[in-house]
């Protein structure tokens, strides 16, 4: 049995930002790209001090606000992941649903923000670098917008909460919410669930991304994605969790009904100079079985994400 009080210190906080076009905005299908990758060029010009060296060959990188935003290395003394260079970042870009390519000057668009644990301290220069990114410009001919306003919003559907932040009067109230694990309403339904994932989901097992999305499958990932931001970024280390048999209990659970379809995109990477294939799958999917144990990390997961790619909004799942 999973007890809530192992993950109650993973803290998020989930914002709106509606912005206004000054110029026509040439974008892509899916935005989430073009919000992200435009975000980090924007925060290093913010923030960065030493611009000329990459985040590693910084003596600054343990102190430094971009680094821990946006390279998020794994600390020195780490008790994990010491084998790798990055770990979870702890923001999340969510962008509009809608698939329109092209707004007019004066039309307004909102796109989602959530930050994890300590990145919550920082939604000051997440608001100050999309305000900036805005006189740079976006997409296809770096097409120029206003920030008109910064919204809270619960861990529901609900699109808007508390006014936080216009672009006219420059002030930031500190009226929102941070939201645990207690603030989520979980399905009266304890039998079967199904979830519809939004945006494209890159889930690996057993070194090959997932279509055939089975229960424990999703599980790993969840608990893998749960845990890590928990230790890097809401300082908790969740370790005690009986992962091993949580995962085994999981391929009892038995998928019932799929829709699931893959759906492929692609994305300019300039620090690579290159174009990434970011495909994944997309669509609902029904699990029959007695979901009380792993529902902490479902309803955690359709706040944070699963998967790869996060940052850019992609592993994005409603539960239906």
């Amino acid at each position: 049995m999973v007890e809530n009080g192992l993950i109650e210190n993973f803290k998020f906080s989930k914002f709106q930002i509606t912005i206004k076009a000054k110029d026509t905005l040439a974008l892509p299908r899916y935005k989430g790209s073009t919000f992200r990758g435009g975000f980090g060029n924007s925060f290093k010009k913010v923030v960065c001090i030493n611009r000329g060296n990459i985040c590693d060959e910084c003596m600054l990188k343990e102190k430094c606000v971009y680094a821990y935003i946006f390279e998020t290395p794994v600390p020195e003394n780490s008790d994990i992941m010491r084998k790798y260079r990055y770990c979870p970042h702890p923001f999340i870009i969510e962008p509009p649903k809608n698939t329109k390519t092209a707004f007019k000057s004066g039309e307004e668009l909102a796109f989602g923000l959530v930050l994890i644990g300590k990145a919550i301290d920082y939604l000051p220069y997440f608001i100050y670098t999309f305000e900036e990114l805005g006189k740079i410009g976006i997409g296809k001919g770096r097409g120029k917008y206003e920030l008109v306003k910064v919204t809270s919003r619960g861990s529901g559907t609900e699109s808007e909460g508390n006014s936080i932040y216009s672009g006219d009067k420059k002030v930031l109230k500190s009226n929102f919410k941070t939201l645990t694990l207690d603030d989520i309403q979980s399905p009266a339904n304890s039998a079967g669930i199904s979830l519809n994932f939004t945006t494209p989901t890159r889930i690996v097992y057993d070194t090959q991304l997932t279509l055939d999305l089975e229960f424990h499958i999703l599980i790993r990932a969840l608990l893998r994605r749960i845990s890590l931001l928990s230790y890097f970024h809401c300082g908790t280390d969740i370790s005690d969790l009986d992962f091993k048999g949580i995962i085994e209990k999981s391929k009892n659970i038995e998928t019932s009904n799929s829709s699931l379809k893959w759906y492929d995109w692609e994305r300019y990477s300039a620090r690579q100079d290159t174009r990434m294939k970011l495909g994944g799958f997309k669509g609902e999917v029904t699990f029959e079985g007695e979901m009380k144990d792993f529902m902490p990390f479902i309803l955690l997961g359709e706040q944070a994400h699963v998967g790869k790619g996060t940052s850019f909004g992609l592993g994005e799942y409603e539960i239906t």
